[in-house]
């Protein structure tokens, strides 16, 4: 990691909780998708750390523009890409506004095959002769096994299976993030030991192919260990979050679109995002 000077994590917010198409879904009306509580609509799964002095983001989903102005960034350090999934990369074009801002290349670490999907997907914002108005990006290759620096903290990337498909989630000091998975190796597992925060995707209550149903990931958040473990990457088929709350073991919370988990005294604490506190009082 070049002797970099390593910054703590020193906060978590969750931009986006939901599945591939949100919550609520285009023409649904159960109960969930007509649901007036601000904890049932979910954007794209999707997630900010922070240190001290950096911001990165965790995927660019079809969500990233609208979950950067309701947070209030005017900054990005670098995106790190979990897969190539259009739920999870369609938003990367969004990046231009921060490359005018900060005057400078995003850094965005990706897989090989992800890298690949980029340069498909936005071909020409790698062209070598560009037009105007295209995202300037920079790609760093992650490779398995090696912890890399990304907004002055260190990454670990964890291997997991969605589906059929090998994605990354990532540990950074003593939380991981894991969307999208459906099996964790015990060899995973293990680089998970010691977490304070675990964030593991839980799609609905039945199984599926290649997503954690609910009681998938509560042994998953069982067998890790962590002090707490939120959920993520819902659907509306999870239920009502109220409802679904009141059921889960201790130590097990549903997460929402601006929640925010930050770190006070070697503690992680609950907070709410600005935007959301307004809503919750109209």
């Amino acid at each position: 990691m070049n002797g970099a000077e390593v910054k703590r994590l020193s906060r978590l917010v969750f931009l986006g909780t939901g599945t591939s198409q949100g919550v609520p879904i285009i023409g649904c009306h159960c109960e969930v998708c007509a649901s007036m509580d601000s904890k049932d609509e979910r954007l794209r799964a999707s997630v900010v750390l922070e240190s001290e002095s950096s911001r990165v983001v965790i995927d660019t989903g079809p969500d990233f523009r609208i979950q950067m102005l309701r947070e209030g960034f005017e900054s990005l350090d670098a995106i790190v890409y979990t897969h190539e999934h259009k739920d999870h990369l369609a938003g990367m074009d969004d990046i231009r506004p921060f490359n005018y801002l900060q005057k400078q290349a995003m850094t965005v670490h990706a897989s090989d095959r992800v890298e690949k999907a980029l340069r498909r997907d936005f071909h020409y914002a790698f062209e070598k002769l560009k037009h105007g108005g295209v995202p300037d990006v920079h790609v760093s290759r992650i490779q398995d096994g090696e912890s890399f620096m990304a907004g002055q903290m260190s990454w670990y990337p964890l291997s997991v299976m969605h589906g059929q498909l090998p994605i990354h989630g990532f540990r950074v000091d003593n939380v991981a993030y894991v969307t999208d998975a459906s099996a964790i190796s015990e060899k995973t597992r293990n680089e998970m030991h010691g977490l304070e925060v675990l964030v593991l995707n839980a799609l609905r209550p039945r199984n599926h192919y290649s997503h954690f149903s609910l009681s998938e990931a509560l042994d998953v958040a069982e067998a890790v260990g962590a002090k707490i473990t939120y959920l993520t990457h819902i659907s509306h088929l999870m239920g009502i979050h109220s409802i679904v709350e009141q059921d889960l073991p201790q130590g097990v919370r549903l997460a929402y679109d601006g929640l925010s988990l930050a770190r006070k005294g070697g503690e992680w604490r609950e907070q709410h995002a600005s935007w959301l506190d307004k809503r919750l009082k109209s």
